[in-house]
């Protein structure tokens, strides 16, 4: 059975209903949400609202957590000291926006969501802020889902989709005895594990304007990569319209995933 997992809304309503329009065509109707249905986007409560109508499943994303929380938080990284003052100036519209309705169903969000031999969550097992990006080390890599106890690991918050298999993996282990210099190592032979970042649907950073999402078969455990195009123009316009930095809207508009290079390399958000 096709199921369709989707991740990094942002508050884009033109490409969230791309995308499940995307999906009903496919005849799918199992859909799984990684979350991050806010930030930066111009309709949080219209996207929140579409996602609740439609009953979706949906972990809590690293924006859903701070617009509720604060951003304490983050541990995210901006490439620059303007772009953070961008991203706090999001956080803030973004919190001012949104319905006491919306704000109390992004605080009860569950971190995770568990199906059978598939996990689901935003950022990593450890943190909706962790990035598990798909050249991370591998034993790194295999330790998150081996320890999340999943065989398939489901993620966004990179905003790149992607398919990891991490085969033919293995931990060493040495395990001491009561008795002195009494060692012994193990070595611990594990089956594939699989990493599936879903990308985004709001936000994409590949390199291109398209929303992705995939399609996971729970039979035949095949994963495909979609990309949906939409109308990025409305949301260009919108996000012009309320007020929010245009320098999204031109990011938005190229595929970019940073609206300028970084002036200060050193620069890293912490708060």
């Amino acid at each position: 059975m096709n199921q369709a997992v989707i991740s990094c809304l942002h508050a884009n309503l033109p490409a969230v209903e791309a995308v499940l329009k995307d999906i009903e065509l496919q005849g799918i109707t199992n859909i799984t949400c990684l979350g991050d249905l806010v930030g930066y986007g111009p309709q949080p409560n219209e996207v929140i609202e579409l996602i609740r109508d439609k009953e979706i499943p949906t972990c809590q994303g690293c924006w859903d957590e701070d617009v509720v929380d604060g951003l304490d938080a983050c541990d995210c990284s901006y490439p620059s000291q303007l772009a953070e003052k961008r991203g706090h100036f999001a956080h803030q519209w973004t919190t001012d926006k949104l319905t006491t309705e919306n704000k109390d169903y992004l605080a009860n969000l569950p971190y995770s969501i568990r199906k059978d031999k598939c996990l689901f969550v935003h950022g990593s097992p450890n943190s909706q802020h962790e990035y598990l990006l798909p050249d991370m080390d591998a034993f790194a890599a295999l330790e998150r889902v081996e320890n999340a106890r999943a065989e398939i690991l489901f993620c966004g918050h990179t905003h790149q989709p992607y398919i990891r298999e991490l085969a033919d993996g293995s931990i060493a282990v040495k395990i001491k005895n009561a008795v002195p210099k009494d060692t012994q190592e193990k070595e611990i032979q594990l089956p594939m594990r699989r990493i599936v970042n879903a990308g985004s649907v709001g936000e994409p950073r590949h390199g291109g304007t398209k929303a992705t999402y995939v399609v996971y078969n729970d039979v035949t455990n095949e994963v495909k990569i979609r990309e949906v195009e939409y109308d990025i123009e409305l949301t260009c316009k919108a996000i012009i319209d309320a007020g929010l930095p245009p320098i999204f809207a031109w990011r938005l508009k190229n595929g970019f995933e940073f609206a300028e290079q970084a002036e200060d390399a050193s620069h890293v958000c912490e708060r």
